[in-house]
């Protein structure tokens, strides 16, 4: 792109979005060098007075949002930077709740193009190092960082964070990560600093994990070890570290495996919070595309889980909420992902398949899709997922529930279809 194409400030975000697409020769590249050069010379190392990184293959948005409810409650100013969104790029930056107008991150987009002069950034670096920017700006008491990709060389991990969190672990991102777990954990646990909180929220581990933790001497918190949580009846469950004890706590609409570390994570910060704060925070913690109910007929139900473990956790959760009742699957995946394996984990739950296609480089086809499953099951074939959603709405009988997932872009695409309609007919 020639040096005329270079946005303004008074230019659009779109062309923005569509600029940060273009300059860089990968749209993944792993490596703190060269954001760390941006990052020192703007001061954005530390953007806020506490800083809490997570990582882990799934839970991060979870625990993020969590932790969010709890601190806003508790009347911290907080802010969360999360990655990828569902709808609009906007959703990846939140201070005190609230998506930032376009305005906001056209202003630090251009600030972050004339600090960088002829440093090379990839798409994730030059959204992070702007975000970094935003949140400085904005004073907040409490950054919430979501870790893109890893977590060791995750240009999240040039800041200076207080405490570090891993959520959970397993194999994804085979592309750039392996496929060996404890390779994987030592990859995650890259976020650890020494002397500092390191929580992992993940029972037993991979050996490279606490390993690493021991090496540079970070304070190593494991569940299981030195935090606990139980469910103690159907609406409460209990939380212990230590001594202390949290009783009789509700259950959120978010998995209760990230409450539990988000909850360690916030004590580690050592930061005022009561546990009326905790109860309050638990019981508004909501974050879309996880779990997520769409109003009307046929129910509908839109999740995120694009990999075998959260299937599994989704499977599990399903089963036990709707025992009696039936799913049409609407399902579109990345390539890059474990496609059989997570359809075989939701093998059990489908009695019928909807299989989209994807766009984009790294996107599988419905035809993809259909060669994993077997022969005698029931699959119709689409070129996008709201497409593949449409089918499965009309053909749904009563007592029949629409499941969407297999991809932030799947949830997203149907997602941004529903509100559409939706507003439409209000009008």
């Amino acid at each position: 792109m020639s040096a005329q194409s270079i946005p303004q400030a008074t230019s659009s975000l779109q062309m923005w979005l569509d600029y940060l697409q273009s300059i860089h020769s990968s749209a993944i590249d792993l490596g703190l060098e060269r954001v760390a050069v941006v990052a020192n010379k703007g001061k954005l190392t530390k953007p806020a007075p506490t800083v809490i990184t997570v990582a882990g293959t799934n839970g991060k948005g979870s625990t993020c949002a969590l932790m969010e409810a709890i601190l806003l409650d508790a009347g911290y100013s907080v802010g969360v930077y999360s990655s990828p969104h569902l709808i609009r790029y906007n959703e990846r930056v939140r201070i005190n709740g609230h998506e930032l107008p376009d305005q906001s991150h056209v202003a630090a987009f251009d600030y972050i193009e004339t600090l960088r002069g002829d440093v090379s950034l990839s798409f994730f670096e030059y959204a992070t190092l702007a975000a970094l920017k935003q949140f400085q700006d904005n004073n907040v008491e409490v950054l919430l960082l979501e870790v893109g990709l890893g977590g060791r060389l995750d240009a999240t991990n040039v800041v200076d964070h207080d405490v570090s969190v891993i959520t959970s672990l397993a194999v994804d991102h085979v592309d750039w990560l392996g496929d060996d777990i404890n390779v994987i954990g030592f990859e995650k646990a890259g976020i650890f600093r020494s002397g500092k909180p390191a929580i992992c929220g993940q029972p037993k581990p991979p050996a490279t994990v606490p390993a690493h933790a021991d090496d540079i001497g970070a304070d190593f918190y494991q569940t299981g070890i030195q935090f606990h949580y139980e469910m103690t009846s159907e609406i409460t469950w209990s939380w212990q570290h230590g001594t202390f004890s949290l009783e009789a706590l509700p259950i959120p609409a978010l998995p209760l495996m990230n409450a539990n570390t988000a909850i360690m994570a916030l004590g580690a910060a050592k930061l005022d919070i009561s546990d009326v704060n905790i109860v309050n925070g638990l019981k508004h913690a909501t974050l879309p595309g996880r779990m997520q109910m769409l109003p009307g007929q046929p129910l509908t139900i839109l999740d995120v889980a694009h990999n075998p473990h959260s299937a599994e956790y989704l499977v599990e959760q399903l089963t036990k909420r709707y025992p009696e009742q039936t799913f049409k699957v609407v399902i579109g995946m990345l390539h890059d992902k474990d496609v059989a394996e997570t359809m075989r984990v939701l093998q059990p739950l489908a009695c019928d398949w909807y299989l989209a296609s994807l766009a984009g480089p790294r996107a599988a086809s419905a035809q993809e899709l259909s060669d994993c499953l077997e022969n005698e099951v029931a699959s119709s074939l689409y070129d996008s997922p709201v497409a593949a959603y449409d089918a499965a709405i009309q053909s749904a009988k009563e007592n029949d529930i629409v499941l969407v997932l297999g991809s932030f872009h799947t949830v997203g695409e149907v997602l941004e279809y529903t509100e559409s309609t939706t507003r439409g007919c209000d009008r």
